[in-house]
Formats: C-alpha cells, structure tokens, sequence
C-alpha cells in the first residue's frame, strides 16, 4: 500500500497521455469498494498532464 503524496511512476501506459514511467503524485487514497489511488500525472516541466484513479499494479515508488 502506498501513503498519500508518494511519488510513484506508471508502470504501464495508462492513457494516451500517461504512458509507462510518467511520475506522478498520489493524492487521494480510495479503500471502498477497493483499494485505489487518485494520481496527478505530470510531464518533464512538471506540468499536470493528467489526473487518474489508477490500481495498485498500476504503479510503483518513484525510483
């Protein structure tokens, strides 16, 4: 499980505009019905790309 505000990575694409290795930051942590997170996906100038509710196999801790 992640905390909120972690910096975590896509690992996989996820939108057009998400792909695989976009860093993002979790901000908001869903439990019901299931575990998810809200991310704030962002591009090499740290311009928010995309917002996502993504799955836990989603992502991974920035590295």
């Amino acid at each position: 499980m992640f905390e909120e505000y972690a910096s975590v990575q896509a690992t996989k694409d996820l939108s057009d505009n998400v792909i695989a290795g976009c860093i993002g930051v979790i901000v908001f942590i869903y439990n019901d019905p299931r575990l998810a997170y809200e991310v704030e996906f962002f591009d090499d100038k740290n311009n928010t790309i995309d917002v996502l509710t993504v799955e836990p196999d989603d992502i991974e801790l920035k590295s």
